[in-house]
């Protein structure tokens, strides 16, 4: 299973509200892939860190439990009009889209991740160390 497809089947399972699954695959790819359509994790851990995020971020990427993340903190990290398309694309409420999401994603990095690294996507990799300096 592709990660796209892991963290449909995580979304899905928060939402719970029935929707298609390749709507959600759609809505998710475009929150979560850069301009050339390819899952991009490593400017969501970018992002995370320049909100002072960087500790939850961490928990995800390493080994151990993953650290919690409110509804808020996934609304600043993805943006409010990112989260507002996405609502508006599943025919769902906003607050549904960030209960959920705050839910997958600590479990999508995680899953995506060994031994600290996003090893598994050498773009997100690249993306990540250009976030570092």
């Amino acid at each position: 299973m592709d990660l796209m497809q892991m963290g449909s089947q995580l979304l899905a399972s928060q939402l719970g509200n029935g929707a298609n699954a390749d709507s959600i695959t759609k809505a998710l790819n475009g929150l979560l892939s850069d301009s050339n359509g390819k899952l991009d994790l490593g400017s969501l851990i970018g992002a995370m860190q320049g909100k002072d995020l960087g500790t939850i971020a961490a928990s995800w990427l390493g080994e151990g439990d993953n650290a919690g993340i409110s509804a808020d903190q996934v609304r600043e990290v993805v943006g409010k009009d990112k989260v507002a398309a996405m609502a508006s694309e599943l025919n769902s409420d906003e607050d549904s889209i960030l209960n959920g999401l705050k839910e997958a994603l600590p479990q999508l990095i995680d899953n995506s991740s060994k031994s600290g690294s996003l090893l598994d996507n050498p773009g997100d990799l690249l993306n990540l160390a250009k976030s570092l300096f």
